[in-house]
């Protein structure tokens, strides 16, 4: 990278993604807020320019799996963080679920969002359909609360072009979100499937056409993301996504240490204290051993080469390779691999991210095992039928006919606002779970997810035990488990 002059500063600026996305990729999002809290004050004297805290996956996890409230995390977080600007990730109108929820859900959902501590909303709709954007926009935008417009970036070849995920295809859907108010622009790279010099070219086209802030987002999966981000700075990127380093790299984001280093002394410099940093890194080194359980050890390599050829997601080849082993039928993983191009081809090209990967995903895996279409899943019957929004391509007719066979809201395909053919859904909740919802968040953990929602509520007021695969994992637990692992050794060696 050719060093700029000092003349012209333009400070790159970072969003830190350690407290959501960092362990959301490499740990099965499973940190505690109980871990954040330490090093709260001292990651608001770094001076980033936003943290990801809540949103993603976070949400699901959190009540399912740690029994913690999701709601009290960026509460908490903003007693100690009063200064760096909250983010969250927000998938449009499924919001922090796998589904279109009713416009009163969402209206509710940001609403109380913001009411805890969220400032900035990075909104995202996995078929890239602006129309689910509507109403979490109206209400953001309400608040007084920061839009960040986010775009799925896909490919169906090696890099970017072809008939779809090409050059226009990107520019156009960027000034659409302009249009729409965006306060700032986010390319969102989930399968870390962005090229170096791609994202030049489209980064340069961009400035040309877009007068908000430019953000990119991707991940380390393939390992051309720290070279991504250098090239997309030299275009003019704004803001960049990293973590600190120990929950860095693999299928999260680029460290932030060696960017800093390498800005240093250029016009992107971002100013910020590499010290300062390394201090952090130690901490998080020193309570990581909690959650080695969920890193990866199966594989040498810190990189899945394999993506750069297929370009699924390494969370959805984890979906895949469960979903195989249940079906003692790993050995076909590589039809699978196959398969899945032509599944998500014959259902409208949509981009692989939540939830439309797990959809293609479950699909091509039937597909494989049982036979083309033999087997349908209900969440591809709402695809083909609209409930998701308008694929970017047209759905093949033929699955469209098998799909819609007998479907409960018809054989014709709606074209609207997905939302528009979602009846409130609310006041039917409160009904439902009654008593066992003492506040609004209460009834929206319900709204979201109902079973598992419910069930926290229960652990939450002490109306059943919460069970021992929910409470935290001490350092004291981690040590006596290395004991153990010790002494066993030393009996196998006799």
């Amino acid at each position: 990278m050719e060093k700029k002059s000092n003349s012209a500063k333009t400070p790159l600026k970072i969003q830190d993604m350690t407290f959501r996305d960092g362990h959301q990729s490499n740990l099965a999002t499973r940190m505690r807020t109980e871990d954040m809290i330490p090093i709260a004050e001292e990651m608001e004297d770094i001076g980033f320019w936003s943290m990801e805290v809540w949103g993603g996956a976070t949400f699901d996890t959190m009540h399912r799996f740690l029994a913690e409230d999701p709601w009290e995390r960026p509460r908490t977080l903003k007693k100690y963080i009063k200064k760096t600007p909250f983010s969250m990730l927000l998938r449009g109108q499924n919001l922090v679920g796998y589904r279109n929820y009713a416009d009163d859900v969402a209206r509710a959902f940001v609403d109380k969002a913001c009411e805890v501590g969220i400032d900035i909303f990075m909104v995202f709709d996995a078929l890239n359909d602006f129309r689910n954007f509507q109403t979490v926009v109206e209400r953001i935008k309400a608040n007084g609360k920061h839009f960040s417009g986010n775009i799925c970036y896909s490919l169906t070849e090696r890099t970017l072009g072809g008939d779809v995920f090409n050059l226009d295809y990107f520019i156009s859907k960027c000034k659409q979100l302009q249009d729409m108010g965006a306060d700032s622009i986010r390319i969102k790279d989930m399968a870390g499937l962005v090229a170096p010099y791609d994202i030049y070219e489209l980064v340069t086209e961009l400035k040309k056409v877009i007068t908000v802030p430019l953000h990119l987002h991707t991940h380390y999966t393939s390992g051309m993301a720290s070279m991504s981000y250098l090239k997309a700075i030299e275009a003019g990127i704004d803001i960049v996504d990293t973590c600190l380093a120990p929950f860095a790299m693999r299928t999260a984001m680029p460290a932030i240490e060696p960017l800093v280093v390498a800005l240093q002394g250029t016009s992107w410099d971002t100013g910020l204290d590499l010290n300062k940093l390394l201090k952090l890194d130690t901490y998080l080194e020193s309570i990581a051993p909690k959650y080695r359980d969920y890193l990866a050890t199966n594989r040498m390599a810190v990189i899945d080469t394999g993506v750069l050829a297929h370009q699924i997601p390494g969370g959805m080849i984890s979906n895949l390779v469960s979903q195989l082993k249940e079906a003692n039928a790993l050995d076909r993983l590589p039809e699978v691999h196959k398969e899945i191009p032509i599944t998500r081809k014959e259902l409208g090209t949509p981009p692989l991210v939540t939830p439309t990967s797990q959809i293609v995903g479950v699909q091509a895996v039937l597909n494989v095992l049982v036979g083309k279409y033999k087997m349908i899943t209900n969440q591809v019957k709402d695809l083909v039928y609209g409930l998701y929004g308008k694929t970017p391509t047209p759905v093949d007719p033929e699955v469209q006919k098998k799909a819609l066979k007998g479907y409960k809201r018809g054989e014709t395909p709606i074209t609207g606002r997905a939302a528009d053919f979602i009846e409130p859904e609310l006041a039917k909740d409160r009904e439902k779970i009654g008593d066992l919802a003492k506040t609004e968040e209460d009834l929206l953990t319900y709204a979201l997810y109902p079973t598992t929602g419910e069930q926290f509520l229960k652990w939450k007021y002490g109306i059943e035990e919460k069970p021992d695969s929910v409470k935290p994992k001490t350092l004291e637990d981690v040590k006596r488990e290395d004991e153990l692992i010790e002494k066993a050794k030393a009996e196998a060696r006799g």
